[in-house]
Order: structure tokens, then sequence, then C-alpha cells
């Protein structure tokens, strides 16, 4: 499957128009298409775009995030929380040491039991990306086997 590598710079905002993130004043973003290194919908907005094009791409949660889901939300024993000491609602914590491991959110706190949230922070929010294409080529036969860019040129490392 022929694919390239897109390194481009944006701005994301949510439906309030609120920048929730941004790579200005730091690098560019440099992605392999097709290999789960960007949310879907954005990915599949980029591909075939040329280097210089400037858009506004519109994302929907089910392409980004997903959908808020609630069975994400559940409340346990506040000794079941493997944090020491006070938790706050909005502190996020990884559930275990395991890298894979779920990221919740506190939503909840009381004496006996504390509400988390693992779903995405930005589960169930539409996005708005405005984007330059800084870059395309076609990936490296490297990059394509181990699934990821190697950088803007290609030769960012080797394993």
């Amino acid at each position: 499957m022929k694919s390239n590598v897109v390194t481009f710079t944006y701005t994301l905002r949510d439906p309030a128009g609120r920048v929730l993130d941004t790579s200005a004043g730091g690098e560019p973003i440099t992605y392999l298409e097709g290999a789960g290194q960007i949310i879907d919908g954005l990915d599949e907005q980029l591909r075939g775009l040329a280097v210089g094009t400037k858009m506004i791409v519109q994302v929907p949660a089910a392409k980004a995030y997903g959908e808020r889901d609630e069975s994400q939300v559940q409340r346990i024993d506040r000794t079941q929380i493997p944090v020491e000491g006070e938790l706050r609602v909005g502190d996020r914590f990884q559930t275990d040491t395991d890298q894979h491991a779920p990221v919740v959110t506190v939503v909840a706190v009381d004496a006996a039991q504390v509400t988390l949230d693992a779903n995405h922070p930005l589960a169930g929010v539409d996005l708005t990306f405005e984007v330059e294409i800084l870059g395309v080529r076609p990936a490296t036969e490297a990059e394509r086997q181990h699934g990821h860019a190697h950088g803007a040129d290609g030769d960012g490392h080797c394993h």
C-alpha cells in the first residue's frame, strides 16, 4: 500500500472557538498516513493535499475521540484508588502501572467514594483544525514496516 509521510502545523479549536492546542511556536507534526498516529478524521481529510495548502478541517466527534460513553463513568470506593493523598475534581491519573492502562479523570469526590470518567476529555466534542501542509513525501519501506514516520526527511531514527 502506498502511503505518504505528511508534515503540518495546526491550531485545534472546540465548537466555541477556544484554542485547545496548537503547534505554533513548536515543532510541526509529522505522521505516516493511516498508521493511527493522528485521529482518523484528520488523517482522512489531509490525504492528497499539496504542500502549501491551508485549510480548515472539521472533524466530528465520532471520527476524533469518539462519542461519550456513560458506561465509562463509575463510582468506586476511595480505598481502591491507586493514588496517595488528596484527590480533587479534575485530577487525572493512570489506573495502573501498565503503559496501556486507562487514564481517568476525577469528576466527584466524597469521603467514601470517587467518581471516575475514563472517556477521553475530548470525547463527544466536534473539533476544528486550522492546518497548513508543510511537507508530503512517499513513506520509506522502513516506515511502512514500523508503522510510523521517521521524521520529516525519513531519517529520524532506526530500530
